[in-house]
């Protein structure tokens, strides 16, 4: 009998995760200067993503705030402003977004899903 042959145990199929296809964020404010505040462009802030060559990947990237409203619309209360990262901002991994309407004031300090397709 050969020593080196060996019975393997059952492998338990484990129930797979979904993969999430995102990276989590945070609206940090719009661009802005001493005295003017430019709305039509967001600060966002994102997981792991701590200087400027860091932050390269996410440009072009699609950007998604999601809010809960009253009203349900097609049976969902929840809707989304999409956005895209447009460019880095300063040298920490802060990147400016632009969305498809501005983000109300209510965003900031909120969570966005900076998305990896």
């Amino acid at each position: 009998i050969s020593t080196d042959l060996f019975i393997m145990a059952p492998q338990k199929k484990n129930a797979s995760q979904p993969v999430r296809l995102y990276v989590k964020g945070t609206v940090l404010g719009y661009k802005r200067g001493f005295t003017n505040t430019y709305h039509h462009t967001a600060l966002l802030s994102m997981e792991n993503v701590n200087d400027k060559a860091g932050s390269e990947f996410y440009m072009g990237k699609r950007v998604a705030y999601i809010y809960k409203a009253q009203k349900a619309v097609s049976g969902s209360k929840y809707r989304v402003i999409w956005g895209k990262v447009m460019r880095a901002h300063g040298s920490n991994g802060v990147v400016r977004a632009k969305f498809s309407t501005n983000l109300p004031s209510t965003a900031i300090g909120s969570s966005v899903r900076v998305m990896l397709y």
